[in-house]
């Protein structure tokens, strides 16, 4: 009875100090951030974002120092929270914004939810979805996934979902952040099917807050990627270089991982399983590579060309 909603919080945040509780579900979540630098002394200088809504609408929230470590893993999306003893504050004007899968959801920008060891110290609950009840109203989860055979028609920087068998998986490269940083992406090339086209899926997928899965993909195991962005048209020849690459909000998950996650439910999830059943496992073993180096996007056939 004393719960509060996202959209009243928006209206009355400048003229309170204390707020009421706030029941939430996480839409999306970013890769856990790192903010250290020699000259400061943040014990645990951690930070990770989430979009979290309620019947109202969406708004960021934000997780800082040791209650990273101590909360992140268990923050998952569909993951449903009671928060007390939060602070609201004006939203920081750079971060980027995931694309919701409910293009109807209204989106509070102005202010997020802050959550922190004191002043004052956040109190978190983690509902269990089976005592989840329909009349408070929260949002399912919602996704945009696409099949190959609708990649090529999508404008660049699109963000959506894949889902595909894994046939090919590189090794583990390095790119530095910016140019004379000591600081460096971690990222590997995939290519995934799904049976909606000859082309498979051209993945470049970076190592976010997901180690052990990064290390995890291999061929022949059901890869789902979510806010992947679409990369159209590097070179003249727009069919052969559309790929997609992981943003701050993508999850990566592998076969073992998929139970209970809420994307199992979506329509084109599904028809990707029924095909998966309808294929010979040897003969898509024949066609799978792993390691070596990956070129992409691919120099021309001759030196002329190039």
């Amino acid at each position: 009875s004393r719960l509060t909603k996202l959209g009243h919080l928006e209206m009355t945040w400048r003229s309170r100090v204390h707020f009421h509780p706030l029941l939430v579900r996480i839409l999306h979540k970013s890769r856990l951030r790192y903010y250290g630098k020699p000259e400061k002394k943040t014990d645990m200088p951690y930070q990770a974002y989430f979009e979290v809504a309620d019947g109202s609408g969406m708004m960021s929230m934000v997780l800082w120092n040791s209650l990273c470590p101590k909360w992140y893993h268990s923050m998952n999306v569909g993951t449903v929270l009671l928060l007390d003893k939060y602070a609201i504050k004006s939203s920081y004007p750079f971060k980027t914004q995931p694309t919701p899968g409910d293009s109807q959801m209204k989106r509070f920008a102005t202010i997020e939810i802050s959550l922190n060891v004191r002043d004052p110290p956040t109190e978190i609950s983690i509902i269990p979805e089976e005592m989840v009840k329909p009349e408070w109203g929260l949002p399912e989860v919602k996704y945009r996934f696409i099949t190959r055979s609708e990649l090529d028609n999508l404008p660049h920087n699109y963000s959506c979902d894949v889902i595909g068998l894994v046939t090919f998986v590189g090794r583990a490269e390095r790119a530095r952040k910016r140019e004379h940083s000591e600081d460096f992406w971690l990222y590997r090339w995939a290519h995934a099917i799904d049976g909606t086209s000859d082309q498979p899926f051209i993945l470049e997928l970076f190592a976010t807050s997901q180690p052990d899965v990064f290390e995890s993909i291999h061929p022949m195991t059901y890869l789902v990627c979510t806010q992947m962005r679409v990369i159209q048209g590097l070179t003249e020849n727009p069919s052969r270089t559309v790929y997609l690459t992981t943003s701050n909000e993508s999850q990566i998950f592998i076969t073992g991982g998929h139970y209970g996650q809420p994307y199992t439910k979506d329509a084109k999830v599904q028809n990707f399983l029924q095909w998966m059943k309808s294929q010979s496992e040897a003969d898509q073993i024949k066609k799978t590579v792993i390691g070596g180096y990956y070129p992409f996007p691919r120099p021309p056939d001759s030196f002329l060309k190039y």
